[in-house]
Order: structure tokens, then sequence, then C-alpha cells
């Protein structure tokens, strides 16, 4: 346990923090599986714009560093790629 303040506050606010992560991870994922769940279902005009939403929020998360910007680069890059080959 710590004793000094500085790291009671800091343990204080990486909870927070994890918890924020949390909860953008989440919402990425659902993000996700509800596009997969269009294309699987060949909706493909839902799809389309919904994949926009998907772009933004991998983009937000990247910007915020929640997930690392090479890795949002590269699930746009897949989820644009299944997208043209379903289309």
């Amino acid at each position: 346990m710590p004793r000094r303040k500085t790291s009671l506050k800091r343990k204080r606010a990486d909870k927070k923090r994890h918890l924020r992560n949390l909860r953008v991870k989440h919402s990425l994922k659902k993000a996700l599986k509800k596009f997969q769940a269009l294309l699987s279902a060949k909706n493909i005009t839902e799809a389309k714009t919904y994949l926009a939403k998907v772009f933004s929020q991998l983009d937000k998360a990247a910007k915020k560093r929640i997930i690392h910007r090479n890795t949002a680069k590269r699930k746009k890059s897949r989820l644009a790629r299944r997208l043209g080959k379903t289309a």
C-alpha cells in the first residue's frame, strides 16, 4: 500500500484512467462486432454507413492512445478490404 500522498493520488488517477480505457475498448469491440454482423447479413448499404462510425471510433481511441495508431490503421485497412470483397 502506498504511503505518500502523491502515490495515493496516482493510484486513484490510474484507476479512473483504466476504467475509461476499458469503456472505450468495449464500445470499440461492440462496434466491430456489429459491423461484422452487417457484413455477414449481406447488408452492404448499412455496413458502408456504419464503417464511417467504426473508423471514427478507431481514430478517437488511437488519438487518446488507448490503442496504438498502427493498430487502428491496420484494423481500418482490413475492415475496408473486407467490405470491398463482399460488395
